[in-house]
């Protein structure tokens, strides 16, 4: 009798693993990684990026050969020089024909200030005894003595 107890029990331990071995087989297994990054897929962004900018570049090209007409030399209007008065203010030396117009360029305003015939500037302005020093050292030095003195 102890032989048959021993046998079901052992019959039973059988069923209780192959029914846990089926159980495990059955279960959730997550899929594999994914495969790394190649060389082929490198080359591929580095290939589109390279098309990409290459077509930016060719735009900015064809814009600027629109933008600026191939005869220069025969435009009627020239900036010959500017300076800025203020944060978006300025001032414009501008070329038609033999005049220059001096032009006060504004946000939403442009104003003709004064008008001359064509003529040549001076590089810089003279620095002799008649010309007061304009640095601003100097100007630091007078208010200095105005306040001290």
């Amino acid at each position: 009798m102890l032989t048959r107890l021993l046998a079901a029990l052992f019959a039973a331990s059988c069923s209780a693993l192959a029914h846990a071995a089926d159980a495990a087989r059955n279960a959730y297994v997550p899929p594999p990684p994914p495969a790394g990054v190649s060389s082929g897929s490198v080359l591929q962004v580095i290939v589109s990026l390279l098309l990409v900018l290459a077509a930016v570049m060719a735009v900015a090209w064809f814009l600027k050969r629109i933008n600026h007409p191939a005869h220069g030399g025969l435009s009627a209007l020239k900036v010959v020089s500017g300076i800025a008065v203020g944060q978006r203010e300025r001032i414009v030396l501008v070329e038609v024909n033999d005049t220059w117009l001096v032009v006060g360029v504004a946000p939403g305003q442009v104003s003709a200030l004064h008008t001359m015939p064509k003529g040549s500037i001076p590089e810089s302005a003279p620095t002799g005894a008649g010309v007061p020093e304009r640095s601003f050292q100097s100007w630091l030095r007078q208010h200095m003595e105005k306040r001290n003195g």
